[in-house]
């Protein structure tokens, strides 16, 4: 029967299994559609429209480096993820150890605080960016009314159109998934931190008086009487 902790431990360990596929798969699609328009950023970017030849062009585009700055995110958690994932499927087969130190739970929840802020920040740079090429794309080329439509128009001969909204969305989606598992990630990690500390005070015997006396000094192994000649010693004679 898997206690509590080693419940939480293995929903955690799942999560960072989930993580790494939401990271790899945003930085994946988003590769894509920097790929088919040329090595282009096209978030923030604005199009044209070629009535004489019913083509879409990309008239401006953004700095690369915000493809890169979001791509590299969602790369870096994916690797963080791996590894912690890795980490434990060895400790675990290897130890069979679920405990974890106070040191390393507050290490996971510095690592969780950096990764919501990124994550929260390269998920408002998709939404943002890719409302703001379709809003260019729904005003630039006639006969559209959604984005997604302009996937199944004519682009110049060095562009690839085709599934740049649905790429841009799967990249947008993933990042957000994942900003909600290492919300959740942040949450267990907060629980089993609370558990912990409540079973180092039963441990340590400052709960009451059925505790050692060697808890005082954080040595739950020594007892009462291993301690009595120096607590209890014989009153001298008068």
């Amino acid at each position: 029967m898997v206690s509590l902790p080693g419940l939480l431990l293995l929903l955690e360990l799942g999560l960072y299994a989930s993580c790494f596929v939401c990271g790899i798969v945003a930085a994946a699609s988003l590769t894509i559609v920097q790929g088919n328009a040329g090595g282009l950023c096209i978030l923030y970017g604005t199009v044209s429209y070629n009535a004489t030849a019913n083509l879409i062009r990309i008239q401006s585009s953004s700095s690369s480096s915000v493809c890169y700055f979001v791509s590299a995110i969602s790369v870096m958690v994916a690797v963080v993820c791996f590894s912690l994932s890795l980490y434990w499927v060895y400790t675990l087969c290897n130890d069979g150890d679920i405990k974890r130190e106070r040191v390393w739970m507050n290490l996971i929840m510095a690592v969780c605080g950096v990764f919501l802020f990124f994550l929260l920040i390269t998920g408002c740079m998709l939404k943002i960016g890719r409302d703001s090429l379709c809003n260019s794309v729904i005003h630039s080329v006639p006969n559209i009314t959604r984005c997604e439509d302009a996937q199944n128009r004519k682009w110049e001969s060095t562009l690839k159109g085709g599934r740049f909204y649905n790429n841009l969305q799967r990249a947008e989606t993933a990042v957000w998934v994942n900003f909600f598992f290492w919300l959740i990630i942040g949450i267990l990690v907060i629980v089993q931190r609370r558990q912990t500390s409540g079973l180092d005070m039963t441990v340590g015997g400052l709960g009451g008086h059925g505790g050692s006396v060697g808890g005082l000094f954080g040595d739950p192994g020594v007892t009462a009487e291993e301690t009595e000649p120096f607590f209890n010693r014989p009153q001298r004679p008068q």
